[in-house]
């Protein structure tokens, strides 16, 4: 497959960015208050103790516009900003696309330029087709091993790793195209304002296990909340751009799945607000938790609230909770017909109250297919409307499915909310205030 190329922007803002020098630039103006704001009191599990800052303290010298990957990864700290250890405080505006799949001096890559030790889709086609390798072990052997090594050297590229105390704001239609940010156990992170596009993944696995059919499975999300503190995510617009899923091929009867999360909360990652953000066109949309067994990292930490989002064509998970206390208020979902499994997922030890959300729901899906049942007991939920009718959704979910039934309380009472609005109103404030573009 071969990833989209950047078009390049040209004018007198980029020609100012490339004469920055050390990158440390004057933000537009418009933007320096975005830059500058931090997350307010009570707006959500981000809000909670320290609050959410990012780098509103950041200097002129730690003040950057960028608009190349380059340019992003010296402003983030180093090559390809290391670790994130980088805790100065930075305020970072991204200015136009930034397609992350291009070497240090711009040039694009495409996915040839990853493969490494003799990997070949061809080839892992034939020694790994079910005909041939059967469906009862996960591939192995050498070319599985140069799959997972060129999988590693595109991650090297196009994941980017986000230091403590940094703001990202996209300006001038500010996007962050062929990969995504990485925010690993650091505090202390806003992103604002930018869209995110095809975060793709050029080396998916073949799992044969993984279902009744096996499954292609890819890496890289779109942003990584991974063991991190304090983290807003606010205004952004997450697809899968101009390579859609219904544009993938489809090898043993599965869809060559190049994309993972849009938005994922991992590893322990704790206190992260997701507000005012679109997820557009994708299949695995936002997962807290990634495994029932990580109870030693999981459980008492991923507390996240997601409110006044907009799911819009998305297939699952918005969100599939495991662990945490997640709050998911004022949200509007618009699926279509067709892919759509569910929005919600309960899975193992969640604790998930969903209040005042609007579902917009294809003529013939019923209102049991807003939730389900994934290892969960119960969560709390009110206040719902399906296509502007008030629905108890745990009782559809319950009535349609007798033997896996949930529970009507998460346990707790959320209290860092600025305001709830009635679920009739979401749909207007959502359509006119979410995504990037919209601040």
């Amino acid at each position: 497959m071969r990833l989209p190329r950047t078009v390049r922007t040209t004018g007198p803002l980029f020609a100012a960015a490339a004469l920055c020098g050390s990158l440390a630039c004057v933000p537009p103006a418009h933007a320096a208050d975005l830059g500058h704001s931090v997350l307010a009191a009570k707006d959500g599990w981000a809000s909670a103790t320290t609050g959410t800052t990012g780098g509103s303290k950041a200097d002129a010298a730690h003040t950057f516009t960028v608009s190349t990957r380059a340019q992003l990864v010296a402003a983030l700290g180093g090559k390809n900003s290391g670790n994130g250890s980088n805790a100065t405080p930075k305020i970072i505006y991204v200015s136009g696309v930034v397609d992350l799949n291009t070497d240090d001096a711009g040039k694009h890559l495409d996915c040839s330029a990853y493969a490494t030790d003799g990997y070949s889709l061809p080839a892992y086609l034939a020694a790994y087709d079910p005909k041939v390798w059967g469906t009862s072990e996960v591939p192995s052997g050498a070319l599985e091993d140069a799959r997972a090594a060129s999988q590693k050297k595109q991650a090297d590229k196009v994941q980017v790793n986000v230091g403590a105390n940094t703001t990202i704001v996209g300006v001038h239609g500010g996007t962050l195209r062929g990969g995504g940010l990485v925010v690993k156990n650091v505090d202390n992170v806003i992103v604002r304002n930018l869209s995110f596009e095809n975060a793709a993944d050029c080396f998916p696995q073949w799992d044969p296990t993984d279902g009744s059919t096996g499954n292609w499975n890819s890496e890289y999300d779109a942003m990584t909340v991974y063991g991190a503190t304090h983290v807003w995510v606010d205004h952004n617009t997450f697809s899968d751009g101009a390579v859609p899923d219904s544009g993938l091929p489809v090898y043993f009867g599965r869809v060559y799945e190049v994309h993972d999360g849009l938005l994922d909360v991992v590893k322990g990652a704790d206190y992260v607000t997701a507000s005012w953000n679109v997820f557009r066109n994708h299949d695995k949309t936002n997962l807290i938790g990634n495994s029932d067994g990580a109870s030693a990292t999981d459980a008492g930490h991923l507390r996240a609230t997601f409110h006044h989002n907009l799911w819009q064509n998305t297939v699952q998970r918005a969100p599939r909770v495991r662990y945490g206390q997640v709050d998911v208020y004022n949200n509007y979902y618009a699926p279509t017909a067709g892919d759509y499994e569910y929005s919600i997922g309960v899975g193992k030890s969640s604790q998930i109250v969903a209040q005042n959300n609007y579902f917009a729901l294809p003529s013939g899906t019923t209102a049991a297919k807003v939730l389900y049942n994934w290892g969960g007991t119960a969560l709390t939920a009110s206040g719902n409307s399906v296509n502007g009718t008030a629905t108890d959704l745990t009782g559809a979910w319950n009535a349609a499915n007798p033997a896996k039934q949930l529970g009507t309380s998460a346990g707790w009472t959320p209290t860092l909310r600025t305001r709830v609005d009635p679920a009739a109103a979401v749909p207007g404030k959502v359509r006119t205030g979410a995504g990037a573009g919209r601040l």
